[in-house]
């Protein structure tokens, strides 16, 4: 799989405060985006939007790649193959979410993001370097670098 099979919903590296900013805008119960965690490296949270309350809820990827969301309740554990086959399933109702998911809150920009674990290497447990140069956390190609021929 690659990195550009994240859905419009993923927002990558945005804080907590921007989310609720971005779903208070919206401001339609059921108005979901996806954010990395501030907290937990390598993982994500889905952001609901119901009554003026974001929820949110943390997504987790197991090391064959698949993803979980942990929900509160006796609501058994599915893994799903990408981020889309879970908002598709959490678009259903009574699936153990305070509000089912009805309207994506889409990034507006293409993004490439920097895949957190490489699915190659997932016996390995290579992570990439974090927080060495804070000057390009926020590129939004950071994976693509273009080399230059040497000017003589």
């Amino acid at each position: 799989m690659m990195a550009a099979s994240l859905p419009m919903s993923y927002h990558g590296a945005i804080t907590r405060t921007d989310c609720e900013d971005l779903l208070g805008k919206k401001n339609k119960d059921g108005a979901y985006l996806i954010r990395d965690s501030e907290t937990i490296q390598g993982a994500m949270c889905l952001c609901v939007y119901k009554q003026r309350v974001v929820y949110t809820y943390r997504v987790l990827q197991s090391h064959t790649g698949h993803y979980m969301l942990l929900t509160s309740g006796a609501v058994q554990e599915t893994f799903f193959k990408s981020l889309d086959d879970l908002i598709r399933h959490y678009k259903k109702k009574n699936q153990g979410l305070t509000m089912h998911l009805r309207h994506s809150v889409k990034r507006k920009t293409a993004m490439l993001i920097q895949v957190q674990k490489p699915r190659e290497a997932s016996g390995s447990q290579r992570m990439p370097e974090p927080e060495e140069d804070p000057e390009y956390e926020n590129a939004p190609s950071s994976e693509y670098v273009e080399v230059l021929p040497e000017q003589r």
